[in-house]
C-alpha cells in the first residue's frame, strides 16, 4: 500500500508539470528526490508531514485555475489516481501534553491549484503520526460549508452500507499514516484543515519526549515570487505530578510562556520563506531519582456513559539506573509456523539473538519454538553463561524454520512448568507469533487457571503479534499479557519486526518493582481497574492505572509492591487537583482497547456496547464503530410574513470509510493456511468477481490450463511489442472465450443462479 502511495504521488508530480504559471521564471516544476535503491525508492513520496492532495482520476481537468495553460488535450484516466501535493499558505501546530499523552491539533490552509475552476476533485488528507497514535478527527472547511469526522455505531452494517462508501484508514508503514478522501471540491478554492490526533509520549532515561513529524517537502511552497509566510507552534505540558519539571530541549525556537510546578508552556511563531524542514522535537524530564507518581480524579461528564468517578495512578520509574533489577528466568516462546518464513521469522531471530547477549549470568533462560509440534533448546532451564548462550544460538540457526501449522497452548504450558520452581526470581514469558487460532478463548482460560497459584511471584507473561488483524488477533495476545501482567506490542508491518521485540524485551528485562497493589482502592465502591490485573513497573516505560469507582478519594495513597531483594516497597502518594487534565480523553484508548480484549474473550454484547458508546463519546476508534464523514452547509431561508432572511446550517451525511479504523480479531483461516502477512489480496467488489470467475471459467474450457485473466496477467509483465503481437494472435480465441463469458454474466450469475 505505501509503494502504491508514494508511486500515486510521483504520478502526480508529473502531471502537475502542465500546469502554467505566467512568464515568472522563478516558478520550475517539482525537482524529483535524488536516485536511490528499490526499497527506497518505493516510499520515497511517504508524507513527512500533514499534507493533502488533489485525487485526479481525469487528466483533463488538470490545469491552473487563474492561468489557462491550453496544454494539448490528454486521453485516458489515471488508474489508480494520481496525487498532486497542493501548496500550503500557512500553518499551525498545537501540542497539548497530558501526563504520557499527547493531544496535536494541525491546521493549515491549503489551495486546489491544480485543477480547472470549472471543475473539482476529491482532495486526500494524509496525517503521518508518531507511536502509538490515534486519530481523533479532521475537519474541513471552506466558503459556506465544512465536512467534518465523526464516530457512529457499527452494528447496524445493513443500513451503513447504503451509505456511499468514501476512502480512508491507515497505510500500514511507520510512521502510521492516516489518509481521508474528501468530497469533491472546487479548483481554485482555498480549504482550512484540521487535523486531530493522539499519541503516546516515548519515555526513556527518565526524559519524556514527544516527536511530531513536521518536515515539509520544497513542493507545497506556493508557486510563484517566495514571500514570508505564518508558521507557529504552541506547546504545553502538565505532567500531572505537581513537581518540578525540566526543559530538556527542543527542535524550534520555543519562546516560554509559562512554568509552574508540573506545568510548562511555550510558544513558537515566525516568518518563514520556506516551510519547516525539521520534525518537530521536545522532550522534559522530571526532578526525581526516585519512584514517584500522582494519583489524579475526576467527575464524569453529563453525557459519560459511565457516571462512576473517574481515577489514574500515575507511576515512574525515576532515573536512577543503579537500583538493584531482578534476576530473572525468561522462557522465549517463538512461533515457526508456515506463515512466519522469511522476514519476520528472520528479523525475530536476530532481536532475540541481541537479547540473549544483554543476559546476566545470574539470569537462567531457555528457548522453546513451535508450529504444530514444539521444539526446546534444553529440558530446563539453563545459565545465561557465555557456553549456554553461544548454544542456543547454534539451536535457533538449526531449529529456526518455518513451515507446519500452529499450535499455541503447548509450548505455553511448558514454558509454566520450566517456570514452576523460580523462587527469588522474576518468571516471565516472551511470546512472539503471527497468527490466530480457533482454541484462543480456551488458551486463555487454562492460562487464568494455571497462574492462580500460591508463589510469591507469578509468571508474568509479554506477548508480541506480527501483522495487523487480518491475521493476528491482537486482542487474544493483549488479554494473554493482562492476565500473566505482563504487556502487549506489535509490529502491524513486518519492516519493524525487529526493533519493536528489541522494546519490549528491554522493558520484560528491566522491572524493578513487582506484585504492585493500590490499597485504599479496596475500600471504594463499585470499582473497575483498567487494566484489571496491575502489570509490573519497569525503568523503560511509565505505569499508568485508571478506573472507575463510586465515593470519595483519600488525600492520600499507599501502592506496594516487590523490589528485586523481596522486600515489600512502599510509595507515598498525593491527590492531585488536575482540573485542567481530560482524563476521560487521556485513558479512554487503553480502556476501550482492554474492554474490547475482555468482550471478545467473554462475548459479551453488553462490554461490546459500552465500547462503542465510550468510543463515540472520547473520538477515539473502536472495533465496533466507523468512521463517517459528514457535511454542514449554511443555506440562506426565506421568512414569507416579514420578507426577511435567515441562516440556518443543514447536516447531511456524505460518506462512511468502508472498513473499521483498528486491527480487527485475526483470521484463522489465514493462519492454517500459513499466509504471511502482506500476502493477503483485498477482497474484490462483487461483480468483479463474478468476471474474474466467469473468465476463468469460459476460457479454462477452451483453453485447458489456459485463461484469458491470466493471460491478461501475462502480457502486463511482457514487452509492449510481444504484447501486442500475442494480443493480435489470440484475438478470436478472446472473443469466443468472452462471447461464452458474457451470456453467463447475463444470464447464469456463476454457477446457474438466476
Amino acid at each position: 500500500m505505501a509503494e502504491e502511495f508514494s508511486k500515486a504521488v510521483d504520478d502526480g508530480l508529473r502531471l502537475s508539470k502542465r500546469l502554467y504559471f505566467g512568464k515568472d521564471r522563478s516558478v520550475s516544476p517539482p525537482k524529483p528526490p535524488p536516485a536511490m535503491n528499490k526499497s527506497v525508492a518505493g516510499r520515497a513520496y511517504l508524507p513527512t508531514s500533514p499534507m493533502v492532495y488533489a485525487v485526479i482520476s481525469d487528466p483533463t481537468i488538470v490545469d491552473n485555475p487563474d492561468i489557462p495553460s491550453y496544454q494539448p488535450h490528454v486521453h485516458g484516466r489515471c488508474d489508480p489516481p494520481a496525487l498532486i501535493p497542493l501548496p500550503m499558505n500557512r500553518v499551525d501546530l498545537e501540542v497539548d501534553c497530558f501526563m504520557d499523552t499527547a493531544f496535536i491539533r494541525v491546521t493549515g490552509s491549503w489551495r486546489v491549484h491544480c485543477v480547472k475552476s470549472s471543475r473539482s476533485c476529491g482532495c486526500r488528507i494524509a496525517i503521518p503520526m508518531g507511536e502509538q497514535g490515534s486519530i481523533l478527527g479532521v475537519e474541513v472547511e471552506i466558503s459556506g460549508k465544512s465536512f467534518y469526522t465523526k464516530l457512529v455505531e457499527s452494528k447496524d452494517e445493513a443500513d451503513l452500507n447504503k451509505i456511499p462508501h468514501g476512502e480512508g484508514g491507515f497505510l500500514n508503514v511507520k510512521p502510521h499514516i492516516f489518509t481521508l478522501t474528501t468530497p469533491p471540491i472546487d479548483g481554485g478554492v482555498n480549504l482550512t484543515v484540521t487535523m486531530s490526533w493522539s499519541q503516546k509520549l516515548l519515555y526513556r532515561n527518565g526524559e519524556l519526549s514527544l516527536d511530531v513529524l513536521f518536515t515539509f517537502p520544497e513542493f507545497v511552497v506556493p508557486p510563484g515570487k517566495k514571500y514570508l509566510k505564518k508558521e507557529k507552534i504552541q506547546l504545553n505540558v502538565n505532567s500531572g505530578l505537581g513537581t518540578e519539571i525540566l526543559f530538556k530541549g527542543a527542535s524550534h525556537l520555543l519562546k516560554e510562556m509559562q512554568r509552574q510546578d508540573g506545568k510548562l508552556g511555550f510558544k513558537y511563531e515566525g516568518d518563514v520563506v520556506d516551510w519547516s524542514k525539521t520534525d518537530f522535537h521536545f522532550s522534559y524530564a522530571v526532578s526525581s531519582s526516585q519512584i514517584h507518581g500522582a494519583v489524579i480524579s475526576q467527575s464524569p461528564s453529563k453525557d459519560d456513559v459511565d457516571q462512576r468517578e473517574i481515577f489514574s495512578v500515575y507511576l515512574l520509574p525515576g532515573n536512577q539506573r543503579s537500583r538493584k533489577g531482578f534476576r530473572r528466568n525468561i522462557v522465549i516462546v517463538v512461533d515457526i509456523s508456515g506463515s512466519m518464513q522469511g522476514k519476520p521469522l528472520e528479523d525475530t531471530k536476530n532481536a532475540l539473538l541481541e537479547a540473549l547477549l544483554k543476559l546476566d549470568p545470574e539470569d537462567s533462560f531457555c528457548i522453546i519454538a513451535f508450529n504444530g509440534q514444539t521444539y526446546t533448546s534444553s529440558t530446563s532451564l539453563k545459565l545465561a553463561t557465555k557456553e549456554a548462550i553461544d548454544s542456543a544460538i547454534e539451536w535457533i540457526g538449526i531449529n529456526f524454520i518455518a513451515g507446519g501449522d500452529t499450535n499455541i497452548l503447548r509450548p505455553l504450558n511448558m514454558a509454566i512448568d520450566m517456570l514452576s520452581n523460580s523462587n527469588g526470581s522474576l518468571p516471565i514469558i516472551f511470546l512472539v507469533t503471527d497468527g490466530a487460532v480457533e482454541d484462543e478463548r480456551q488458551i486463555c482460560d487454562v492460562i487464568k487457571k494455571r497462574l492462580a497459584s500460591d508463589n510469591a511471584i507469578s509468571p508474568r507473561i509479554y506477548t508480541f503479534g506480527i501483522g495487523n488483524g487480518s491475521f493476528c488477533n491482537h486482542y487474544f495476545l493483549r488479554m494473554l499479557a493482562t492476565i500473566g501482567r505482563g504487556q502487549h506490542d506489535a509490529a502491524y508491518d513486518i519492516e519493524f519486526v525487529q526493533r519493536r521485540i528489541q522494546k519490549l524485551f528491554a522493558r520484560a528485562s528491566s522491572v524493578i518493582l513487582t506484585n504492585i497493589t493500590i490499597e485504599t482502592l479496596n475500600d471504594l465502591d463499585d470499582v473497575e481497574v483498567f487494566p484489571c490485573h496491575i502489570p509490573d513497573l519497569s525503568f523503560e516505560s511509565p505505569l499508568s492505572v485508571s478506573g472507575r469507582f463510586r465515593g470519595i478519594l483519600p488525600e492520600s495513597f499507599k501502592v506496594k509492591g516487590l523490589s528485586a531483594d523481596m522486600s515489600t516497597f512502599v510509595i507515598d502518594m498525593k491527590l492531585q487537583d488536575a482540573k485542567e487534565i481530560p482524563l476521560h480523553r487521556v485513558c479512554a484508548k487503553e480502556e476501550i482497547e482492554l474492554l474490547t480484549a475482555q468482550a471478545w474473550l467473554s462475548e459479551n454484547k453488553q462490554l461490546e456496547d459500552k465500547v462503542t458508546k465510550m468510543s463515540v463519546h472520547t473520538g477515539a476508534v473502536s472495533e465496533y464503530t466507523r468512521m463517517i464523514i459528514c457535511q454542514n452547509e449554511e443555506v440562506v431561508q426565506k421568512v414569507s410574513k416579514k420578507s426577511q432572511s435567515k441562516k440556518k446550517d443543514i447536516e447531511t451525511l456524505k460518506m462512511i470509510l468502508p472498513h473499521s479504523l483498528c486491527v480487527g480479531f485475526g483470521n484463522v483461516t489465514a493462519t492454517s493456511d500459513n499466509l504471511f502477512p502482506g500476502t493477503e489480496e483485498p477482497k474484490l467488489p462483487e461483480a468483479a468477481e463474478i468476471f474474474m470467475k466467469a473468465t476463468s471459467n469460459c476460457c479454462g474450457s477452451m483453453c485447458n490450463n489456459c485463461c484469458c485473466l491470466a493471460f491478461i496477467k501475462c502480457c502486463s509483465h511482457v514487452n509492449p511489442q510481444c504484447a501486442n503481437v500475442l494480443t493480435q494472435l489470440f484475438t478470436g480465441l478472446a472473443c469466443v472465450g468472452c462471447l461464452g463469458c458474457c451470456a453467463e454474466l447475463c444470464c447464469g450469475r456463476g454457477n446457474g443462479g438466476s
